[in-house]
């Protein structure tokens, strides 16, 4: 017997104080806990929060394994938020694998995430753990946007659209210090690793044994001539794109063995969104992130004001286009993040509750569930446009 729903794995942090409120506000009466390395750390920010006193805090550490051990196997479901993932993160994913219990991470980094793949995949689905990866605004509303538009295109038009692309339609928002300490230690492996840098271009890095048709490479501007307006390449396209190929893969390539996938930012139409495209890349997103610290994060007021547009779109055999929108109404790194990856977790412990394990993506262990839970609880909404 579980004495935790969900423990929240670096509750002390940004993202993870913003979950524990979260939950404390929309799950009242739900067991769990707030874990990371200090307890005095915890209790202070337990208290710091206004959360009640007797909101349960356990110590855990990724370089004790005994104390992930005895987390783990005390808790339902495991959102950890205690990154860069590629440092900290594989030994409480071997512990999730090992004792059957669930996780939800906001990884964005590939590496990391083939490497789970490689080393416990077989193991979480003897053990019936699910490893979710990317349950943040990378990947949520890109993956489950894709299945939302090839649900409605197999309800419309009876199978699904061969070639999806995605525009970023609008997005208000700041990074986070943890964000960018990931980036960076993606890029640090980069540069030492040439199998590191190959994998990391490939958008099938996370299928392994299968390598589907030629895909757009989404790295220069040009103008979309389907809408008149000029994309730029999308700074979290590299991660989305992968999750949305595997999401495929493991939903037995249900958009299609030869399905091909863009993601890209609008930027404005004729000289002036030429001119912007061409400075949204050349723009050094790495650069910018290494001003930030772990722990930095946006104010509550930019939180708050934030938000996102995304259009996910594509054309039917008979030439029918079709059009669906997927919106956020917070910052999407942390205001929004924080409210996806707890439905997420919420998702497993009730819809997914069935569902085998394996290291995965969120469209295939959630599927229309969590649309369903994002609209109601977290602010987002999916809607077919066209």
């Amino acid at each position: 017997m579980h004495d935790f729903d969900i423990v929240v794995y670096g509750a002390s942090g940004f993202t993870g104080r913003l979950i524990a409120e979260y939950i404390h506000a929309q799950y009242p009466g739900r067991p769990w806990a707030m874990a990371g390395r200090s307890l005095d750390k915890l209790a202070a920010v337990r208290d710091e929060m206004g959360l009640p006193a007797e909101t349960a805090l356990i110590a855990a550490d990724a370089s004790d394994p005994d104390s992930l051990t005895a987390m783990v196997k005390n808790a339902r479901v495991i959102i950890t938020t205690v990154g860069p993932y590629q440092l900290y993160g594989e030994p409480l994913v071997a512990a999730c694998a090992e004792h059957g219990t669930d996780y939800v991470d906001l990884s964005g980094e590939p590496a990391f995430m083939w490497e789970m793949i490689e080393k416990y995949d077989a193991q979480a689905k003897e053990s019936g753990a699910r490893i979710v990866h990317s349950c943040g605004f990378d990947s949520v509303p890109f993956d489950m946007g894709v299945y939302f538009l090839q649900e409605a295109a197999n309800a419309k038009f009876g199978a699904p659209l061969k070639d999806v692309k995605c525009r970023v339609r609008g997005m208000s928002g700041t990074a986070s210090g943890g964000t960018a300490a990931s980036g960076a230690e993606t890029m640090k492996r980069a540069m030492a690793d040439a199998e590191v840098r190959k994998r990391l271009m490939s958008p099938f890095a996370l299928t392994p044994g299968f390598e589907g048709a030629p895909q757009p490479t989404g790295h220069k501007p040009y103008e979309d001539t389907d809408f008149g307006v000029w994309v730029a390449p999308f700074f979290m396209a590299t991660i989305n794109t992968k999750n949305v190929h595997r999401s495929n893969a493991l939903m037995g390539h249900s958009y299609g063995a030869d399905f091909t996938y863009e993601e890209m930012m609008f930027t404005g139409k004729g000289d002036a969104g030429a001119a912007m495209a061409d400075k949204v890349a050349k723009t050094d997103i790495a650069a910018m992130s290494a001003k930030l610290k772990p722990g930095d994060g946006p104010s509550k007021e930019e939180r708050d004001n934030g938000n996102y547009d995304l259009m996910f779109t594509g054309v039917s055999a008979e030439g029918a286009r079709m059009i669906v929108g997927v919106t956020g109404d917070r910052d999407p790194g942390y205001g929004s993040t924080s409210k996806m990856i707890t439905e997420c977790a919420m998702c497993l412990l009730e819809e997914a509750a069935g569902a085998p394990g394996g290291v995965l993506t969120p469209a295939p262990v959630f599927g229309g569930a969590i649309i369903d839970r994002l609209r109601a609880n977290a602010g987002l909404t999916f809607d077919v446009e066209m």
